[in-house]
C-alpha cells in the first residue's frame, strides 16, 4: 500500500481563498460567499507531489481537499453541522485513497479538536498542533538570535497560553528567559498554566496591554479577529503569529516598522515538493500543521497523533525529532505573505538599544510615537 495522505484546507478570506480555485465565485460579495459555503460540497482542491524523506528516500504524494466553511461560520453555525462539513471532506480524503488525514486552521479548532472527526473516519487523524508547538518556539528562538536579542535578559510572552498550542509553547519558552507573561480570557486557567512552568518569574493577564513589557511574543488564538494592534507592542519586539486567521493586525506592518513580526510554523518540505496549487506560501513551503501530517506518513505511523485540546510536551519533542529526521526544517521568516528582508530585520535592530543601567542588561522603553498610540 502507498504511503500517501491528505490535508484539509478552508477560506480564510473568503473572496481571496475562494477566488484561487474558483476565480468567478472569488468575486461574489463576502457575504453570499459564506452564505453559500454552508450549502457547498467538500471540494477536491490538488495532488501534492514530490515529497522525499531525506533519511531514507521514500517518496510520499498527498491531496488538498477543502471544507467550503471560513472561520465566522463555525464560529456561528452549530458544532454539530461544522462536525457534519468537516465529516464530509474527510470522507473525501478517504475515497482518494488518504491513509491519514491533517486538520488545516478552523477544522482543528472547532469542537473537541479532532476527537469527534476521527471516530467518524476510518482513517486516523492529526491537528498538527505538536509540531507547530516545535515550529513555533524554533522561530521566536531564531529570530531572537538574528536581533542579537539574548533570551536569558529577555521577557516572553505567550497570548493564549491557556490554549493547548499556546500553553506547550510556554512550557518550552520558560527555561530559557528571564521572565514569562501568559495571556488569555481566563484568569484561573492562566493559574492553571503558570503551575506547570519551571520557573516563578510569570506574569498573568487578560489584558493586550501587558504585551507593553515584553520582547519575545508568541501569539496563538482562536480568535475570528485580529487582537494584538500597533498600540500594544513595544519598540523592537519579535512578534510570532501562529494563528490562522492572524491575531496581529495588518495596522502593525504598516504603522509599526519598529516591530518584527513573523509567520509562525513555516516549514521546508524536504524533497521536491509540488503542491498544484498556491496557497500563498513560496515553493517548497508548507504549514507545520501540515508538515506533521507528512511526517507522521513518511514515518507510517499511521495513527491519530495530536487530536484534542491537550498536547504532552514529549508529543511536541518527538514529532520535532522524526520531522527533523526526514527533512523537514524551518523554512524562513515571512510577514503578511510577504519575505521579511535583511532591511526589515536592520530596521527593528535599531530600535532596540540595550544598555547598562545598575549592572543589568535593559532594552529601549516602549514605543511612543503618537501616529501609532490609540
Amino acid at each position: 500500500m502507498e504511503d500517501n495522505f491528505a490535508f484539509i484546507i478552508h477560506p480564510i478570506d473568503p473572496q481571496r481563498d475562494v477566488a484561487r480555485k474558483f476565480p468567478t465565485l472569488g468575486k461574489l460579495p463576502r457575504w453570499l460567499i459564506e452564505f453559500l459555503s454552508v450549502f457547498f460540497p467538500p471540494v477536491y482542491i490538488s495532488q501534492i507531489t514530490g515529497i522525499e524523506s531525506a533519511h531514507n528516500g521514500r517518496s510520499l504524494h498527498g491531496w488538498f481537499v477543502a471544507c467550503p466553511l471560513t472561520p465566522s461560520m463555525m464560529m456561528r453555525l452549530p458544532t454539530a453541522v461544522s462536525y457534519h462539513k468537516i465529516t464530509q471532506t474527510g470522507r473525501l480524503a478517504e475515497r482518494l485513497g488518504a491513509r491519514i488525514l491533517g486538520l488545516g486552521a478552523f477544522t482543528s479548532v472547532v469542537g473537541d479538536g479532532g476527537i469527534t472527526i476521527a471516530q467518524r473516519l476510518n482513517i486516523p487523524v492529526t491537528n498538527g498542533d505538536s509540531y507547530t508547538v516545535a515550529t513555533a518556539v524554533r522561530a521566536i528562538q531564531e529570530a531572537a538570535a538574528i536581533m542579537e536579542i539574548p533570551l536569558p535578559h529577555v521577557t516572553a510572552a505567550v497570548v493564549g497560553a491557556t490554549g493547548a498550542i499556546g500553553s506547550v509553547c510556554a512550557q518550552m519558552l520558560a527555561p530559557q528567559v528571564k521572565q514569562m507573561i501568559l495571556i488569555g480570557r481566563n484568569q484561573e486557567k492562566l493559574q492553571k498554566v503558570a503551575q506547570t512552568l519551571p520557573t516563578s518569574h510569570v506574569t498573568l493577564a487578560t489584558d493586550m496591554s501587558a504585551l507593553l513589557q515584553a520582547d519575545l511574543i508568541i501569539t496563538v488564538t482562536s480568535a475570528v479577529d485580529t487582537i494584538i494592534e500597533p498600540q500594544h507592542l513595544r519598540s523592537g519586539a519579535i512578534v510570532c503569529d501562529v494563528s490562522r486567521p492572524r491575531d496581529v493586525s495588518r495596522q502593525v506592518a504598516e504603522q509599526r516598522p519598529d516591530i518584527l513580526v513573523i509567520e509562525g510554523g513555516m516549514v521546508k518540505v524536504p524533497g521536491n515538493v509540488d503542491f498544484h496549487f498556491n496557497f500563498g506560501f513560496p515553493l517548497q513551503m508548507a504549514y507545520a500543521c501540515m508538515a506533521e501530517t507528512m511526517t507522521l506518513a513518511l514515518e507510517q505511523q499511521y495513527e491519530s497523533y495530536t487530536v484534542g485540546k491537550e498536547i504532552e510536551l514529549s508529543q511536541v519533542v518527538t514529532i520535532d525529532k522524526i520531522a527533523a529526521k526526514h527533512g523537514f526544517k524551518l523554512g524562513g521568516f515571512r510577514s503578511f505573505e510577504q519575505a521579511v528582508t535583511e532591511a526589515d530585520i536592520a530596521n527593528v535592530k535599531a530600535c532596540r538599544q540595550p544598555t547598562q543601567l545598575n549592572g543589568q542588561l535593559t532594552f529601549n522603553q516602549p514605543f511612543t510615537n503618537p501616529l501609532s498610540i490609540i
